[in-house]
């Protein structure tokens, strides 16, 4: 742990936080991007790094200049410290159960190449655009079968009804913990998991938007897979993502196509042998040659989300959401979000969300449209007068 995020968080004391204790003890670790006067609701898109980042980047840098090629030591030990970390924020039973990955959608592809012949695959139309597009293509080049779970009229989806469509015919599901639009939660995802796994298919999970935010126990969910990455909430920008597999998964009956010499038994011996030898467990997933620097970027906003705790954290962002929800409602103003039953964020329907995010940025307002949806998300660092502001902002916009 960086001592200088466990002396901050250690100043809190126990208990609830508050927006007095944020911002004296926790806001100056982000002194740099907290400088400007800009009001950033779009932690559910790009999440505000620590100041500790670009110290721990450099780091890795000075490996490079100083060690050359010896850095490698401590590159694959930063590494497991990255499995280690995503093993506790997801309650993995193993750190091999987690492997690094660049995107959340290298992760689903990993999962897609390992399956056995032409997979039926069954997803929802909630999912983010690279996960659909993915799925789109393979079963565009029959890679899959491709069916599709519906919103009900409300744009919801609901485990029950996705449920409905596996009779036995779906050997994958593909779901979002948290809806990347609308923030809804879709649950209980045990039942969904269960019902899978009754009719012969596997659960992957997309909890981009629920890491960090919402607590995670992969074990109680009897996920399968799950994929995420830190870009969000985790603030630990592009590059570092995850798949979790799940110990049913890695028990040797999948078998990586998406592989490289970094998942050899000693890939730094360089000797071939005719048939692959791969490591065991969620090494065999590795690939070829790794960012390492990605590692090292999302070390401080992953320190950071486990020292303050996700449960903290996420009762302090209830308590944040349902004040910034009667703000805008004073103004008349309907949003959806704020209860255990939503994400991160707050979404106002508007046909233009797309031009309201653009004026309020106009007002040096940073939030963003999806669809019909704007979204607005305050993170612990946002202060009251922050929501404030922005609610009276959106409202003389409209």
């Amino acid at each position: 742990m960086n001592p200088t995020i466990h002396a901050a968080v250690s100043q809190l004391g126990p208990g609830p936080l508050t927006e007095e204790a944020v911002q004296r003890h926790l806001a100056p670790l982000f002194s740099r991007v907290l400088s400007g006067d800009r009001i950033y609701l779009a932690n559910h898109s790009l999440g505000r790094p620590l100041d500790t980042m670009a110290d721990d980047v450099r780091e890795a840098i000075t490996l490079w200049e100083t060690k050359l090629g010896d850095a490698w030591d401590e590159w694959l030990a930063e590494r497991e410290a990255f499995r280690a970390r995503i093993a506790g924020l997801l309650k993995a039973p193993r750190t091999d159960c987690i492997v690094p990955k660049t995107s959340a959608g290298q992760g689903l592809r990993a999962v897609l190449n390992a399956l056995p012949g032409r997979p039926r695959v069954l997803s929802t139309r909630g999912e983010f655009d690279s996960i659909d597009l993915i799925l789109k293509q393979y079963a565009s080049l029959g890679r899959i079968a491709l069916s599709w779970a519906e919103p009900d009229a409300e744009g919801h989806f609901s485990a029950e009804k996705i449920a409905s469509h596996l009779r036995g015919q779906i050997d994958l599901v593909v779901v979002s913990q948290v809806m990347f639009e609308t923030s809804q939660v879709v649950g209980p995802l045990d039942q969904l998991a269960d019902a899978c796994h009754a009719t012969g298919a596997q659960l992957l999970v997309d909890a981009y938007h629920a890491i960090g935010v919402l607590p995670v126990d992969v074990s109680a969910m009897h996920v399968d897979f799950m994929i995420g990455g830190s870009y969000k909430y985790l603030r630990g920008g592009p590059g570092a993502a995850f798949l979790y597999l799940s110990p049913r998964a890695l028990d040797g009956s999948l078998r990586p196509l998406d592989t490289g010499w970094f998942a050899r038994e000693d890939f730094f011996a360089f000797q071939r042998s005719e048939t692959p030898l791969l490591k065991p467990g969620g090494d065999a997933f590795l690939e070829a040659t790794p960012p390492v620097l990605s590692w090292y970027q999302a070390r401080s906003g992953q320190q950071f989300t486990l020292a303050v705790g996700v449960e903290r954290l996420r009762e302090y962002g209830l308590r944040q959401l349902q004040r910034f929800r009667q703000y805008l409602a004073d103004f008349g103003i309907h949003s959806t979000g704020g209860g255990h039953s939503h994400g991160a964020f707050l979404t106002v329907r508007h046909p233009q969300a797309d031009r309201l995010a653009v004026q309020l940025k106009e007002r040096n307002i940073i939030t963003d449209a999806r669809g019909s949806h704007l979204r607005l998300c305050p993170d612990c660092l946002t202060r009251d007068e922050e929501m404030r502001a922005a609610a009276a902002a959106l409202a003389e916009i409209l």
